[in-house]
């Protein structure tokens, strides 16, 4: 896949880009685990360095990797996650009936990945289509009977979607918009495949969360851009739609859920909009002094984390991980955080067990290891699942182990 964009500037309004937010060195791909046969064959590793535009305020990533090195084959399988199941099935109950959907309608998932989302609408009879370039992903939901096309979505995508099945009557388009390089290509598709009166669904991590609780490691090289309500309705505007509805979930750390149609089409929730709007004022999403202060705050996250794990390990204590997200490779790595410090940590997906983390080069066990070896601390990489992580390892008390969570700062957890 290519795409005409230009590294230098936004990939949205094309400004030059001058302006930067955090620099987090060189580093591999936060989704590109290394092979137990093959751990120490050297990594591809490029720049994670971010900017914002000073026109539109789209912070961004300069592109390196290519999306068809990112995402042609996956490691991340959302069924795996009991949470974003539960949060997966509301939406479909809640969409089906405030859409009156049904089997003469039309739904279409962008990034569908393993149908974990689409199974809730086919279950109530909804007719669906999914689609994700990843083959290994896209073929676990074909194996649940959930017609999935193995693409990229831009505007060519949509046009041959639509001549095969015509109009959606909703498009979603969940933790996807980030990945993107060809933003203007990608909302170009929603609207030549949305119907009259159909409603496109976006979820995507807030900015305002990112930047006020300081959480860097969301940043990798597949997130191409980081979005605030402010960048996301001039992108639709420029595009011939609107946006009509607002939610801020807690997932992902703090997300928007965005509703958008064509202009006129649906009744603006001007309550909603006008509240988040009004949050990314009051943090000054519009003022270059806020993206500066960010890197001092991420510096300050390393540090902490760095002497507390070198004071507890100089008395004796012993850490491990939980999780093998991308978010946590990136933590890692800017962190300098390797086996000596963490020597291994555990994963619920048998897609990473066994394979050792990029950059780092910490080994994935199974999740008994932590039964086996006891640690004193267990840091918890994927934080946005910490309620459910804490209860699932609760066992870790009976011989006092603690969780440590060290975004947006250090914390020990009684």
């Amino acid at each position: 896949m290519t795409t005409s964009h230009n590294a230098g500037l936004c990939r949205f309004c094309a400004e030059p880009l001058r302006e930067e937010v955090i620099d987090l060195g060189v580093q591999p791909l936060a989704n590109a685990l290394r092979s137990k046969e093959t751990p120490d064959t050297p990594e591809q590793c490029y720049p994670l360095r971010v900017m914002v535009c000073g026109k539109c305020y789209l912070v961004q990533l300069q592109e390196f990797a290519s999306p068809d090195t990112l995402f042609s084959d996956y490691v991340y399988f959302s069924s795996f996650s009991e949470s974003w199941l539960r949060h997966a099935e509301t939406f479909s109950a809640e969409s089906i009936n405030r859409l009156g959907l049904g089997k003469n309608s039309f739904v279409v998932e962008v990034a569908s990945n393993d149908g974990y989302l689409l199974q809730y609408f086919q279950r109530e009879g909804v007719p669906v289509l999914g689609i994700d370039p990843a083959v290994n992903v896209a073929s676990e939901a074909q194996a649940k009977g959930i017609d999935t096309l193995v693409r990229f979505f831009g505007a060519e995508t949509a046009r041959e979607v639509l001549g095969r099945s015509g109009a959606a009557d909703l498009i979603i388009a969940n933790n996807v918009l980030a990945h993107v390089p060809d933003l203007n290509d990608f909302v170009a598709g929603l609207k030549i495949l949305l119907a009259p009166k159909g409603v496109v669904s976006i979820e995507c991590p807030h900015l305002m969360n990112l930047i006020t609780e300081c959480q860097f490691d969301t940043i990798y090289h597949e997130h191409f851009s980081y979005f605030s309500l402010l960048t996301i309705e001039q992108i639709f505007t420029a595009h011939g739609m609107e946006i009509f509805d607002v939610e801020i979930l807690s997932t992902h750390g703090g997300s928007l859920r965005i509703f958008a149609g064509f202009p006129g089409t649906h009744a603006i929730q001007s309550k909603n909009l006008s509240n988040v709007r009004k949050q990314e004022s009051d943090i000054r999403l519009d003022d270059f002094t806020t993206y500066q202060a960010f890197a001092g705050q991420a510096h300050r996250v390393r540090g902490e984390l760095y002497d507390f794990i070198k004071f507890e390990q100089s008395k004796g204590r012993r850490f491990a991980g939980y999780g093998a997200p991308a978010k946590g490779n990136t933590f890692l790595n800017f962190c300098g955080i390797g086996p000596d410090m963490i020597p291994f940590t555990v994963d619920r997906s048998p897609h990473k067990v066994g394979h050792f983390l990029p950059g780092s080069g910490i080994p994935v066990r199974n999740i008994e290891a932590i039964r086996e070896q006891k640690p004193d601390y267990l840091l918890i990489l994927p934080w946005n699942w910490q309620t459910e992580i804490v209860n699932q390892m609760s066992y870790i008390k009976e011989w006092g182990g603690q969780f440590v969570i060290a975004i947006p700062k250090l914390t020990v957890l009684q």
